[in-house]
């Protein structure tokens, strides 16, 4: 290839799909992602009447990411053409003295994240009416009603043991990210789901483990195993869809966000570092975030005449 005249952007685009696959000896299947990728800066260039790649610019590149946004693409996708084009571009620079490279410095649309779908209140109260006293209804009914009590994390619930629990002051401390911990609210029924559960756990004999939830063998409730019985305990009670973890901790702070609308006392309560996970980190005390919880949390409401 010679240097200094230019080269049509179709061909030169072919010939850095070769050089991926005889000099790189990339994949199959990776040079395919690149020729997606560049079909489609192609296709918006033609759109401009653009056949030459020196004259595309930083600001048609930027343009075309804002296009592939609208269209609905996700931002890794964008991200990923991109690069693609990074790529083209490196290659031309070796190739034939094009040494401008329109897609450096541009970065994809940030992509909304996709937050877990919530259940609305009665397929929560759908969800608890797990029926039984057996040693294995009590545990399920225990875990549910305290994920969806405390918005626990996974690992948050399965990390937790005996020592964690201050059932007279309706607190759990639980380990969250960053070996950071917490206290949070216990909810009146999530109290008494846990002790009933309780009396259940110490009928389990020679049991070594200081973990909350155990198997009927009296080992701990690992992450796999509690995940699965959440998905099985939705089917058996009837739920439309499938039930992780985390979307109950997402329902737990949909509802007290909708009841409250104090998104500062939601952030503190998730245990979430950053605002904008849940805007600017404010610590509050601690009172207040358990009247906000008294007063919002649709599983945590006192009739009145209960004891406080």
């Amino acid at each position: 290839m010679t240097g200094s005249s230019p080269t049509a952007l179709a061909q030169t685009i072919a010939q850095f799909l070769e050089w991926l696959a005889t000099v790189r000896q990339y994949s199959p299947h990776t040079i395919q992602n690149y020729r997606l990728d560049l079909d489609k800066l192609q296709a918006f260039a033609s759109s401009r009447n653009i056949t030459e790649p020196e004259k595309l610019l930083a600001g048609d590149i930027r343009q075309w990411a804002a296009r592939m946004h609208r269209e609905g693409m996700g931002g890794k996708t964008i991200q990923r053409a991109l690069s693609s084009t990074r790529s083209y571009y490196r290659f031309l620079a070796r190739e034939t003295g094009i040494h401008h490279n329109p897609a450096n410095g541009i970065r994809a649309p940030k992509t909304a994240r996709a937050l877990p779908k919530a259940l609305d209140v009665d397929q929560v109260n759908q969800l608890m009416a797990v029926a039984g006293d057996s040693f294995m209804a009590c545990r399920d009914r225990a875990m549910l009603e305290l994920f969806y009590s405390s918005g626990l994390r996974l690992s948050e619930l399965s990390g937790l043991t005996l020592d964690s629990l201050d059932l007279r002051a309706g607190l759990v401390t639980v380990h969250g990210k960053g070996s950071k911990t917490r206290t949070v609210p216990v909810g009146k029924h999530a109290l008494a789901a846990i002790e009933q559960w309780l009396a259940q756990r110490h009928t389990i004999p020679n049991t070594s483990t200081q973990a909350l939830f155990i198997t009927q063998q009296g080992k701990g409730l690992g992450n796999r195993s509690i995940q699965k019985r959440l998905s099985d305990i939705a089917i058996k009670q009837n739920l439309p869809q499938h039930l992780h973890p985390h979307m109950l901790r997402h329902s737990f702070a949909s509802h007290l966000l909708e009841s409250s609308g104090d998104l500062r006392a939601v952030q503190e309560l998730l245990g979430h570092a950053n605002i904008s996970t849940t805007q600017v980190y404010t610590h509050l005390d601690f009172q207040y975030l358990s009247k906000i919880y008294d007063q919002a949390h649709p599983r945590a409401r006192r009739k009145s005449g209960d004891d406080a």
